[in-house]
């Protein structure tokens, strides 16, 4: 009897290189358009994107075990704030002055950026993995920030008379990751810092990107470096790569 099944179809060439990256690659075809499913995954991936810009920080949300102040930029509403980034970059004049002084090593800023959604889910878990890494560190009040830029985190420590200040705050939101964090790092934060002299550890979610525990491993690993030389920035290199990272707690 002569066997009619169709031969084995050949292996998908691109399935090892899938597992590697969250890039859209070696995508299917129906005809000569891209297939459907791929289509309607792009398009929610972009739709989850736009929203996560537009929505706004609910403290709430949050769960902070302790007090926190809550601190606008000078952006009013998101239109504006997405229109005009040097208005996320300073305080607003009322919160600017209400600001207490509060010398401490380290001063942490929960910010919105350009993702709200990434502030809420992963922020709190990094500020809490951070403080158990941070034991011999003073740690001041921590800021919610809203419509706000990497910057504003300068003006802040500033303000605060903090050593340091870490700015924990929503990246740009691509169409593999639309709640991503970033933490951003400034030794002696006054206004007018330069990207060079900040430090920044980014890709923090849980979509195959950084762990809150290892964000706070290198976060406490460059705090302590930052603190020996004196400054951050482009002098600073993240070598904690190099030390072993603890194994989680059971």
């Amino acid at each position: 009897m002569t066997d009619t099944r169709a031969p084995d179809l050949p292996r998908d060439p691109w399935a090892a290189l899938r597992g590697l990256t969250h890039a859209r690659i070696g995508l299917g075809r129906a005809g000569d358009a891209l297939a459907g499913a791929d289509v309607r995954a792009l398009q929610a991936a972009h739709a989850a994107a736009r929203r996560a810009v537009h929505a706004t920080l609910d403290p709430a949300r949050l769960s902070l075990p302790e007090p926190f102040i809550e601190v606008r930029s000078r952006a009013p509403d998101r239109g504006i704030f997405v229109r005009r980034p040097d208005l996320g970059r300073r305080l607003c004049a009322q919160d600017a002055a209400r600001l207490p002084h509060a010398p401490c090593d380290v001063a942490f800023v929960i910010a919105d950026g350009l993702s709200a959604l990434a502030a809420a889910r992963q922020a709190p878990g990094v500020l809490e993995a951070a403080r158990a890494a941070l034991p011999e560190w003073s740690i001041g009040p921590v800021i919610v920030a809203h419509n706000a830029r990497v910057a504003l985190g300068d003006e802040i420590g500033a303000l605060l008379g903090a050593r340091c200040v870490v700015m924990m705050i929503g990246e740009r939101p691509g169409l593999s990751a639309a709640d991503s964090l970033s933490l951003y790092l400034t030794w002696d934060p006054k206004v007018g810092r330069m990207d060079s002299e900040r430090n920044c550890l980014s890709n923090i979610h849980a979509h195959g990107g950084m762990t809150h525990d290892e964000a706070a491993f290198r976060l406490a690993w460059l705090l302590r470096g930052a603190r020996t030389l004196g400054r951050s920035g482009i002098a600073l290199k993240d070598d904690s790569m190099t030390a072993h990272l603890p194994p989680p707690a059971p």
